[in-house]
């Protein structure tokens, strides 16, 4: 890691399972921040800083082990914005996503007022699927709605359990020929902003080749670094554990066939942060 000045490390899957702190992970980042690096954690949570910043508290995840935070949330409140929507038509569920719904510049209405829709993921991800949607996203597409995604993960790994994210639905709506502004990974808005805020902790210039993407996701987070032109390391035991582990156990031959050659590379994979 000495050939590093900064990391961009994902959260859910990496520094926590959506349940609980890996420890490991979480002495990693503090044994690099402690070497004079920086850490800035990015995220696809589809909300603002600060409530991220909560849920990490709440995972037991330590506040020394990271710098700064990047929220696809952050993100999509901005984009909404700078567009000035003031009609939102809003998708997803109500109360644990409020901090970013409630911070949302315009008001929220019935889809056929809508200027635009926002989304943080399935209302009832336990019992929905993506599908479930398509009759909605087909009266948007009618009346030409752009779609916000909040949250451009299709999956994430809940203490073992897979549930769609925000960026399955999205990917209907594309599918549909719906336009859609992606906030978070692999989009550069994220390692672009997450690298703006470490040159400002750091009060100078870092090259891109100095910053190291961590995460789990081959499509998010190693798509962004090859977006971005950072390195990536790979950590198998997040929703890929399935396509790249043999129980315990790192599979080659499973790592060979997720990385085909026209995969976004990592520099390494491991099971789990950890140095």
């Amino acid at each position: 890691m000495q050939h590093y000045d900064v990391l961009f490390c994902d959260v859910w899957g990496v520094v926590h399972n959506g349940i609980t702190a890996f420890s490991g992970a979480c002495e990693a980042l503090q044994k690099f921040r402690h070497g004079g690096g920086i850490v800035i954690l990015v995220s696809n949570a589809p909300v603002p800083k600060h409530r991220v910043e909560a849920m990490l508290a709440s995972r037991h995840v330590p506040r020394d082990a990271w710098d700064d935070i990047v929220s696809s949330g952050d993100i999509a409140l901005a984009h909404v914005a700078a567009r000035g929507f003031k009609k939102l038509y809003c998708i997803g569920p109500q109360d644990r996503d409020q901090a970013l719904f409630g911070a949302l510049s315009g008001k929220s209405v019935p889809l056929d007022e809508a200027e635009a829709i926002i989304c943080t993921g399935l209302t009832d991800d336990r019992h929905e699927v993506p599908d479930h949607y398509i009759p909605l996203l087909e009266r948007a597409k009618a009346l030409r709605l752009p779609f916000v995604c909040a949250n451009p993960d299709f999956v994430v790994d809940v203490g073992g359990t897979l549930l769609y994210c925000a960026g399955a639905i999205a990917d209907l709506y594309v599918q549909m020929g719906g336009d859609v502004y992606w906030a978070g990974k692999p989009y550069l808005s994220a390692y672009e902003t997450a690298h703006a805020r470490a040159e400002a902790l750091k009060d100078a210039n870092i090259a891109r080749s100095k910053a190291l993407v961590i995460g789990d996701a081959v499509r998010t987070d190693l798509k962004g670094a090859e977006n971005f032109g950072c390195d990536a390391l790979f950590v198998a035991s997040g929703i890929h554990r399935h396509e790249t582990m043999d129980g315990e156990t790192l599979s080659l031959e499973k790592l060979a066939k997720l990385f085909t050659a026209d995969a976004p590379k990592a520099i390494a994979a491991m099971i789990k942060l950890a140095w």
